[in-house]
């Protein structure tokens, strides 16, 4: 389990136009039509890796907890089917399902959102404020497989409660800890 950091791009990159596969649905989704008008998570993850599987449920709850509040919650997962099949778009497809993931987990076959995101990692996280401008990128929180500190989501909660509250949010940020995305 080889660990890498998110890149933390700039605060106040805007967040780039994608459309992409939506696995469960068999349709196409582009961020102008599932993005928020209070704020869009955006975070690339995949089925296989040990940093996503340790906090899916918590991230489950996280994203229903704040829809409630308006916020649109992206999953993308950017890797390499042919080297890493589990993470085809028919597995996406059964994932989400099984996880009842109730936000939308779109494929990036051809890695070019990944690229422009400068996404590193899974799990790798993105906080866009209304006009899609980054406000927090990072971690979920300081938990990690094996660590014995439990998945509360913690630092995104904080983001995304200072951003509904119209406060500006802590630039004082770290990264998230993954398995690198899985280059072609």
């Amino acid at each position: 389990m080889a660990e890498t950091p998110s890149t933390m791009i700039p605060l106040g990159f805007k967040a780039p136009e994608f459309t992409l596969l939506d696995p469960v649905s068999n349709t196409f989704k582009s961020l102008k039509e599932l993005q928020s008008d209070k704020a869009t998570v955006i975070m690339f993850i995949c089925n296989h890796c040990p940093f996503v599987k340790h906090v899916n449920e918590p991230l489950v709850k996280l994203a229903m907890d704040y829809q409630q509040k308006g916020v649109s919650f992206i999953a993308i997962n950017s890797n390499d089917v042919d080297n890493y099949p589990e993470d085809s778009p028919e597995k996406m497809k059964e994932y989400a399902a099984k996880l009842n993931y109730p936000f939308p987990y779109l494929y990036d076959e051809t890695q070019e959102v990944a690229k422009v995101y400068d996404a590193a990692c899974t799990p790798d996280f993105y906080i866009f404020g209304k006009e899609l401008k980054c406000v927090y990128r990072g971690q979920l929180d300081d938990s990690r497989p094996g660590n014995g500190k439990p998945v509360t989501g913690k630092d995104m909660r904080q983001a995304l409660d200072a951003l509904l509250a119209g406060e500006e949010v802590s630039k004082e940020q770290l990264p998230s800890i993954g398995c690198n995305i899985k280059w072609k």
